[in-house]
């Protein structure tokens, strides 16, 4: 997910002083936050749901199956992954950009190019994929622990700095200059905060126990990340003593302004500024981290079911992680580093180093995409547990993720202009070419519907289904020997 960078450079959006509306939450733009939180939360108990009956690596790709058909899932699958890998791609180049800038400003040196830091970052997450689910798992949580605990513990100072000056204003509808409108404008960015919380489902062949850990997964990111997230809302409205125009003149990086020295207006100095300028890259490579091992099994599971080619199912001998998801995630950052050097005017933005325009236009069009499945999801939802027990919750925390859903996708239009307006229309685009994919390829049932292992059968011992693959098209259930614990 990201929650420190989120916080860094997400949270504006929210208060309203850099969307291209101008509208915002404002001051009370924790309401925002809490409400859209309300909305990840029902998103998090339909996959939950979910989570508890089918436990393949598609994931949300797999879900919209099960409540849409099949067709619909391989749609929705073709936009899901493609939003991740290009959101992977995008970051990849920030995290290069983002190193080398800060570096050069820190310490006035420059020992590598842009593109020469990506290229690490490249290799880096090319280990953490390929060695295994447990060396990549544990590293993003490791960098993210990290850097949530220096900013959570960097809250707590500014809201101790700030004695008497704290204040419930935050929390009051009325210290929104919009008023409701401007607070539910807010949500539709507040959502965005979330995007990625699901992910910890695209482990679900990689887990003990998927029925029980996996909705407890999910669930608990979500919680975690809204106490975080509602703090850092408070602290970067008052820190600023609840003022939209000094807010607004530190909109760029919000984060270091709070950190820079009190003659600078912050309430920090040097040494903070550059440890959360350091916490921020753990955050930022954590989430790399997640994108590329949600993307790589995303693939794996589509070219199992022969959605993608099959060459894309094979896996590691030795390992048995994907090998092929990996070397096309890999494959797919790389042509964004050419892309980055060699074409300048992709995607440009004035003023704007242009490998922060190709992050800022991948991560358009992957927010968008999660959303929009997140909306299919929600859909299918109504028809796949018509005749749950709870059915009534289960309802109601669908429409709930329709409307909260809807509300995003319309705020990736309104008065958004070029190049980013270009993001959601290209995602669009391929979601069409995803619909017409589905009813070319010649596909067979998704796995999760084939496989004892990879649905809620209690009676059955967990297979390894990572192993069971036959990359040259074979019978895909033939290759099952037997239960392993």
């Amino acid at each position: 997910m990201g929650p420190v960078f989120s916080s860094a450079f997400i949270i504006p959006l929210v208060v309203g002083v850099i969307s291209a509306s101008g509208k915002g939450g404002g001051v009370a733009s924790p309401i925002s936050i809490l409400i859209a939180a309300i909305g990840v939360f029902a998103l998090g108990w339909v996959i939950s749901r979910y989570a508890k009956e089918i436990h393949a690596a598609g994931s949300l790709y797999d879900y919209v199956s099960k409540g849409l058909g099949e067709r619909a899932g391989v749609a929705a699958g073709w936009l899901y992954y493609m939003g991740v890998l290009i959101l992977g791609v995008g970051l990849g180049l920030l995290i290069g950009g983002y190193i080398q800038s800060t570096i050069a400003s820190e310490f006035s040196v420059n020992p590598l190019p842009p593109w020469a830091w990506t290229l690490l970052v490249i290799g880096l997450l090319f280990a953490v994929m390929y060695f295994g689910v447990r060396i990549s798992t544990r590293t993003q949580l490791l960098l993210a622990m990290i850097s949530m605990l220096v900013v959570l513990g960097f809250f707590i100072m500014v809201i101790v700095k700030l004695g008497h000056s704290n204040s419930i204003a935050p929390f009051k509808p009325s210290s929104s200059a919009d008023g409701w409108g401007g607070i539910f404008f807010g949500v539709l960015y507040g959502v965005l905060l979330f995007v990625g919380f699901e992910t910890a489902a695209n482990l679900a062949e990689e887990t003990p126990n998927p029925r029980r850990e996996i909705p407890i997964a999910v669930l608990v990111t979500a919680g975690i990340a809204t106490v975080f997230f509602l703090l850092a809302g408070y602290v970067e409205v008052a820190g600023f003593h609840y003022s939209l125009k000094s807010i607004t003149a530190a909109a760029g990086a919000p984060l270091f302004a709070l950190g820079a020295s009190s003659k600078a207006g912050g309430y920090g100095g040097t040494w903070i500024d550059r440890l959360l300028e350091l916490v921020v890259l753990f955050d930022m490579l954590a989430v790399a981290i997640g994108v590329s091992v949600s993307a790589s099994r995303g693939i794996f599971a589509m070219g199992r079911d022969r959605r993608l080619p099959s060459h894309l199912a094979t896996v590691s001998k030795r390992y048995g992680t994907p090998f092929g998801g990996t070397f096309f995630v890999i494959g797919a950052m790389l042509v964004g580093v050419v892309l980055d050097q060699f074409w300048q005017g992709l995607f440009a933005l004035p003023k704007t180093p242009h490998y922060f325009s190709l992050f800022a236009w991948g991560s358009t069009f992957g927010g968008f995409a999660l959303v929009v499945v997140y909306l299919f999801m929600s859909v299918g939802a109504l028809r796949t547990f018509a005749k749950s027990s709870q059915r009534t919750w289960l309802v109601i925390a669908a429409v709930v993720g329709i409307v909260i859903t809807g509300g995003a996708i319309w705020a990736s239009f309104y008065k958004v202009t070029s190049p980013t307006i270009l993001a959601p229309e290209f995602a669009l685009i391929w979601l069409g070419v995803g619909i017409v994919a589905a009813f070319v390829t010649k596909g067979r049932t998704p796995a999760s519907m084939q496989l004892p292992d990879l649905a809620a059968n209690p009676d059955l011992a967990r297979l390894e289904p990572l192993a069971v693959v036959d990359p040259a098209g074979g019978d895909l259930l033939a290759e099952h020997t037997g239960p392993i614990e």
